[in-house]
């Protein structure tokens, strides 16, 4: 979106310190342990310091009374004003000479008014000597034995060579016994410790134990199965070497080859597993390549030519893709084996759906994984077309967006116009310049798109004046117009369960609910920061999904907007970006360079992305039901495996596609982008203006 789309900035608010954290707070410090409560020594030496702060602490509220009220120190050569005040003699004689008044009362005062305060004088002296008594009494009360004794010494106390001799054996055995419990207590802190150790090393111990017994599972039941495939493998082979020698039976190959695809069909995709992330035509595109390339095996090895050389290149690549992502992958595994015990532990025998004999829900659910993530290794072009147009120099797609079939493609943008383009036509047709089927003009410039998933000829459009607008693509006229919100409107998106309804965020800090059969919104929700996207749940009508600049994705249910039902915390900048996976799997994206997977039903946070930059632009973010992709402002595009945490296929727009007389390309950044329904081929766009079909591929 340019320099427009950038989103508000949220400064960052330091959080309140917790209470007794001021530096004034005092604190008691917790009680010693039994084991390590001071010698009676120590108790002493600080019942005697105690005492000294006593001490010294009433000498201080004495002397409050002796303070002179110009210095504020004990009053020096005490003197007595006319209006009964005393003060040191050189502060009110240095006042006086400024100023004709008592710095107390402001009655008027020189220093002919000035007389000494003998009384005050003598009774300083006599205080003073009474403090120093009372200090000195209070200190040999609190003094330890040992202080008393050091004293009696110092004093020059007689004390025979016998009596010295005494002394100092029951002090080297006092020493000893001093040392040795410090030593006990020492022993005590380290053993402490050790067990503590163990414990923790015990309790990993015992994971890395489970862990392993899953892992062995798992071996014996992946070999077992795959027995059971060569098996499989070895009757086709034979029927097929049977019917390549019958002349006659090879009249009837084409039925027979139904029969039997079926077998190997079934055990191809027990074995892969298809991950939704391909079209229907994909999945037959690929069941009719492996079948050719086994129906061939045999005669290939029979005429000695290698028929696996592409189908073992490829295996090594998808190995080497385990290789580069093995710890991801690893904790992928462990967290689904885990997941699926818990679960059986929870509600055992509850499976309707039971999986092969020994073939545990974990493993399957990985398998999964492992089958989609290694199937593709980058995004390739197989389309490309100019969005630009040659009377406007702003060129940025701010959304671009599928129809409820997939068979059109809209976009918009800074330039004012949405245009809708044939899908088919743009793959299929060649072109330098392809021709949108519809083209619609706006007052503003466009922020976002969402086509209605019931009315397929409906679209929704929000701008940059916070209108939002709902067109019939047929007939290239508005149908509604909605003008409440105040500032910029960042997102729209129509309901897929209530196609009526369409929710929309704005910089004015408001949610607004519209009705396509109501002229005015149905519902507002004003919050604190910024809208930057909004989302209905596929599977719900009345739970939205919001993402704002405060850094968080608020959760609420329709039906009760005094507060959100989830907030879900942990980017650290504003969130550009909502899209559901699923009924229960919310992705987000923010300015922080990161993508977030959350489980909206736990209320939890499942997995962070990270790979691409994004700092301060609109990027794009699209889903599907196991791929997350999102742009760059590196101007590139990257696919994530929602169960994998590092890019799992990425592609650069290159320097070809800029004009000589443009900037740098670095300058550029993907701006929109949007999955095919539950297909590996995805609508890409970028700041310049040029969009291109990206496929992922092996």
């Amino acid at each position: 979106m340019g320099d427009s789309s950038v989103g508000a900035l949220v400064p960052t608010v330091k959080p309140p310190e917790p209470a007794g954290s001021s530096s004034e707070a005092v604190t008691a410090p917790p009680p010693p342990p039994p084991h390590l409560e001071p010698a009676p020594e120590v108790q002493a030496e600080v019942a005697a310091a105690a005492a000294a702060a006593a001490a010294e602490t009433t000498v201080c509220e004495v002397d409050k009374d002796l303070l002179c009220p110009i210095c504020m120190q004990i009053i020096k050569d005490a003197f007595l004003t006319a209006c009964g005040h005393s003060f040191c003699y050189m502060c009110i004689v240095t006042h006086l000479k400024n100023k004709n008044d008592c710095p107390c009362c402001g009655h008027f005062l020189t220093t002919n008014h000035l007389y000494p305060n003998f009384l005050l004088n003598k009774g300083q002296k006599a205080r003073g000597i009474f403090l120093r008594k009372t200090s000195a009494r209070q200190t040999a009360k609190t003094a330890t034995p040992f202080e008393h004794l050091r004293q009696a010494l110092q004093q020059g106390c007689e004390v025979s060579v016998k009596e010295l001799d005494s002394l100092m054996s029951l002090l080297v055995e006092k020493k000893k016994k001093m040392e040795q419990e410090e030593a006990e207590t020492n022993m005590q802190i380290l053993l402490d410790f050790l067990l503590r150790l163990r414990k923790q090393k015990l309790e990993e111990l015992n994971e890395i134990q489970t862990d392993l017994q899953y892992i062995k599972e798992d071996i014996n039941a992946v070999e077992r199965h795959r027995i059971d495939l060569y098996r499989a493998r070895e009757r086709y082979s034979v029927k097929l070497r049977i019917l390549a020698e019958d002349p006659i039976a090879m009249k009837a190959w084409p039925s027979l080859m139904d029969k039997h695809s079926g077998v190997f069909i079934s055990s191809v995709h027990s074995t892969q597993g298809w991950m939704g992330s391909g079209s229907s035509l994909n999945k037959k595109a690929d069941v009719k390549a492996q079948v050719s390339s086994h129906g061939l095996q045999r005669k290939d090895a029979y005429s000695g030519s290698d028929s696996h050389v592409t189908q073992s290149g490829q295996a090594i690549a998808r190995k080497r893709r385990v290789h580069a992502q093995f710890n991801d992958l690893q904790d992928c595994y462990l967290q689904k084996r885990r997941h699926w015990v818990r679960q059986q532990l929870k509600q055992e025998e509850r499976d309707t759906n039971p999986t092969r004999e020994g073939y545990h829900a974990g493993l399957e659910d990985f398998q999964s994984v492992l089958s989609s993530f290694t199937q593709y290794s980058r995004l390739r072009v197989i389309a490309e077309l100019r969005h630009g147009d040659l009377f406007h120099s702003a060129n940025i797609v701010s959304s671009i967006e599928f129809d409820r079939d997939d068979e059109l493609f809209a976009t918009a943008g800074v330039s004012r116009r949405i245009k809708v383009f044939e899908f088919s036509s743009v793959v299929n047709e060649p072109a330098d310049v392809h021709c949108p089927v519809v083209e619609m003009s706006t007052r503003s410039k466009l922020s976002c798109l969402s086509w209605n998933k019931y009315t397929k000829s409906h679209i929704a459009s929000s701008d940059y004046e916070g209108i939002v607008t709902v067109w019939d693509v047929t007939t290239r006229q508005s149908v509604m117009e909605y003008e409440e919100h105040e500032k910029r409107a960042w997102s729209v998106d129509f309901s897929r369960i209530e196609p009526s309804m369409l929710v929309s965020g704005s910089d004015d800090c408001k949610v607004k609910i519209w009705c396509t059969r109501q002229e005015a919104s149905v519902l507002n929700i004003d919050m604190k920061a910024n809208i930057c996207s909004v989302k209905y749940n596929p599977g719900s009508s009345i739970h939205v999904a919001v993402g704002s600049a405060d850094h968080h994705i608020h959760y609420y249910d329709l039906r009760n907007i005094s507060q959100p039902v989830h907030v879900f915390s942990g980017h650290r900048k504003a969130v550009s970006y909502v899209k559901f996976l699923s009924n229960t799997e919310l992705a987000s994206a923010s300015t922080d360079s990161t993508l977030r997977l959350w489980d909206v039903k736990e209320n939890m946070p499942v997995r962070t992305f990270k790979g691409h930059a994004n700092e301060k632009n609109f990027v794009g973010l699209t889903v599907n039901s196991e791929y997350i992709a999102c742009g760059s402002e590196t101007n590139e595009v990257f696919a994530y495996h929602k169960a994998i945490s590092k890019p799992a296929a990425w592609h650069r727009f290159g320097s070809s596609d800029m004009d000589d007389t443009d900037d740098d390309a670095g300058s550029y950044f993907i701006s929109a982008v949007c999955w095919k329904s539950d297909s590996p081929t995805m609508l890409t766009a970028n700041s310049q203006g040029t969009i291109k079909v990206l496929v992922l591929a092996a």
